[in-house]
């Protein structure tokens, strides 16, 4: 009697063997290691980072900034090329009142449907327009939708920048009470967090100096993105938290 593997053993078999590209026709090079964007830090340091996503809307820009200017915070924006387009002034003002300006694609896509070809123009077009307003190139990329994939992230990394996500989502674009705004921002903090804010949320002029009292009162210290995480001599656990090495 003529013995016959099951299928599933077979595909195993030829997994170990490494041969299971040629098999399926995939090419050798697949790299089957999934990719992770930094959501958050390991630190024992008490420092968060805060950020606000802009790709519409402007009317609370200044409001954000002078509430900032108040605590003596500096936070990191990441702006759209048509936002940028739009608004150079407020671009400049971002920066020359010492904030970080970072990059948030050009036309908001989704970043996995997109050629690397594609991804990259996206990333140069909009870096090129914040380098002429502010004279500093942008090299963190936050993806619209929070959407990436291994390409995605691969050929950010290929273009010297670092890909953040975050692990603080505040749900302000929910158009959701300052009172539930601030409950969930507060209740998930913990060092090395970082906080998704959007520049032109409702009531963005309501929770935000709440967050930043309790902040205070807690002893955390609120920095840039850049200044939070690590440059280099670091790897990212399952859970996308930057740990140096």
């Amino acid at each position: 009697m003529r013995f016959v593997l099951p299928a599933a053993v077979v595909i195993l078999l030829l997994l170990l063997a490494g041969n299971i590209t040629g098999v399926f026709d995939l090419p050798a090079s697949v790299n089957m290691e999934r990719k992770l964007p930094i959501y958050s830090v390991d630190t024992e340091e008490k420092k968060v980072a805060i950020s606000f996503d802009a790709a519409w809307g402007n009317t609370h820009t200044e409001p954000i900034l002078d509430i900032l200017d108040q605590y003596g915070i500096k936070t990191t924006f990441f702006l759209v090329k048509i936002w940028v387009d739009k608004y150079p002034e407020d671009v400049k003002m971002i920066s020359e009142r010492g904030h970080e300006v970072q990059n948030h694609s050009s036309t908001h896509p989704d970043m996995t449907t997109l050629s690397t070809e594609q991804i990259r123009k996206e990333i140069e077009d909009v870096g090129r327009s914040i380098e002429d307003i502010t004279g500093v190139r942008p090299n963190l990329f936050r993806p619209p939708f929070g959407a990436y994939d291994n390409k995605v992230i691969e050929t950010l990394e290929d273009m010297d920048y670092k890909v953040i996500q975050w692990s603080v989502d505040s749900l302000d674009w929910k158009e959701i009470s300052a009172d539930e705004i601030v409950e969930r921002v507060l209740s998930q903090i913990e060092p090395g967090s970082i906080v998704l804010f959007h520049n032109d949320a409702t009531h963005v002029e309501e929770y935000l100096p709440r967050i930043l009292d309790e902040l205070t009162t807690q002893g955390y210290e609120v920095v840039p993105i850049g200044q939070l995480i690590y440059q280099d001599n670091y790897h990212i656990d399952h859970a996308g938290k930057q740990i140096a090495n």
